[in-house]
């Protein structure tokens, strides 16, 4: 039974590929998704192999990465981890905007999610519940419309101002994002270029608006391009944020010597992880996967 419990939100500030293995559609190599919404994620697991490769690099003990994650396969010992990181779910995309270069884009079911997830977590976010029809969207900042127009991409939207969506957005990135002075910049654009589209306009932006790269894979023999060495790979853009449950309990070898209870298990964590920058998916060779963990514990 887990007895403590916190949100890890993750803040991308490289491309990410969190790979969902080949297609046979336009895009070779997609990363995961949601099969009910579409919208990008993270596996759990993925997340808890990052981290426990990690470990050490980051700061954390080594001598307690087979008690938090549990023992290699090929241990003679096994037994479960102590902690637990379950999906990661969007909060908000970067989507490119006419004015302010982009801003974050949101939904209200995204939003209602995440602060679900936040309450089940005992993590205090007590934001309104906001309505927005398709062709609409909510802002904080006036100076981010044209008249009365939105314009992300090459779509526009009908922009009303919500002094409740400053209130949340004001909330969302003082949990989310860490108060260090190189994240200052981003924190501020948070609060006032949070925009909240209609649920089927979101989905749009989560299916179309990441970041697709074309690879060549060169022969080694020729020094040039296979023949059908061209492929396209898929990541969520930089600047995207994502929230996960991380879960933990006592810890579970057997060994008294070895002990450590729920709290001390969640603290050796937040010291190893929290505002550390992480490296998730594959690509790692060419900077990609490069997240911010920001922990918030819950009550």
């Amino acid at each position: 039974m887990f007895e403590k419990h916190a949100a890890l939100f993750l803040y991308a500030v490289s491309p990410v590929h969190m790979g969902a293995g080949q297609a046979i559609g336009v895009i070779d190599n997609p990363i995961q998704r949601e099969r009910h919404t579409g919208h990008p994620c993270f596996a759990g697991s993925g997340i808890k192999g990052a981290v426990r490769h990690g470990f050490r690099t980051i700061g954390g003990d080594e001598k307690l990465i087979d008690r938090l994650f549990g023992p290699a396969a090929e241990s003679g010992t096994l037994h479960a981890g102590a902690i637990s990181f379950g999906d990661a779910q969007v909060v908000a995309l970067p989507v490119r905007s006419l004015k302010g270069g982009y801003v974050y884009a949101t939904c209200p079911q995204a939003m209602s999610r995440a602060q679900r997830l936040l309450g089940l977590l005992g993590v205090a976010a007590n934001w309104p519940t906001l309505k927005v029809s398709e062709g609409d969207c909510l802002l904080v900042n006036p100076a981010l419309k044209s008249g009365e127009k939105l314009h992300l991409e090459a779509f526009e939207y009908r922009a009303r101002e919500s002094t409740e969506l400053g209130a949340l957005a004001q909330s969302l990135a003082e949990l989310a994002i860490p108060s260090a002075e190189g994240y200052a910049f981003f924190k501020d654009k948070f609060k006032t270029d949070l925009v909240v589209l209609s649920d089927s306009d979101f989905a749009y932006f989560a299916q179309n608006a990441m970041l697709v790269e074309p690879h060549v894979r060169i022969n080694e023999v020729t020094g040039t391009a296979d023949n059908g060495g061209l492929f396209y790979t898929e990541n969520l853009p930089p600047e995207t944020l994502l929230v996960a449950p991380l879960l933990a309990s006592k810890t579970r070898s057997g060994k008294p010597d070895e002990l450590m209870e729920a709290p001390a298990v969640m603290a050796a964590m937040r010291t190893a992880v929290h505002s550390k920058l992480l490296q998730i998916g594959g690509n790692v060779t060419t900077g990609r996967g490069l997240v911010v963990a920001h922990i918030v514990e819950g009550k």
